[in-house]
């Protein structure tokens, strides 16, 4: 397994992790009366909410839904591809 191999699959685990949980506080937010600050959802919470924080000075809720995690479900889908999709740089660096 050479470095780039190693990294692209480091790279792709993390990436996804994180979409993961981003989903998975979408699917949380349509539940206002869970506590965040409980096991198991304290492990959704904590690895995402340094990211959701300061956009959400940037983008207000709309309507009242918080739509960060929305957007930063795009962001990482998008870095996603770009770094390890079909035709990626770091996919294409490999061959």
């Amino acid at each position: 397994m050479t470095g780039i191999d190693l990294t692209t699959w480091i790279l792709g685990l993390g990436l996804g992790l994180m979409i993961f949980l981003f989903i998975f506080r979408i699917v949380l937010t349509w539940y206002p009366q869970v506590d965040l600050n409980r096991v198991p959802f304290n492990l959704v919470a904590w690895p995402t909410e340094p990211f959701l924080v300061p956009l959400r000075k940037l983008v207000p809720p709309i309507g009242g839904v918080d739509i960060t995690p929305i957007i930063w479900v795009g962001i990482l889908s998008l870095l996603r591809e770009i770094l390890l999709g079909q035709q990626g740089l770091l996919t294409m660096g490999s061959q």
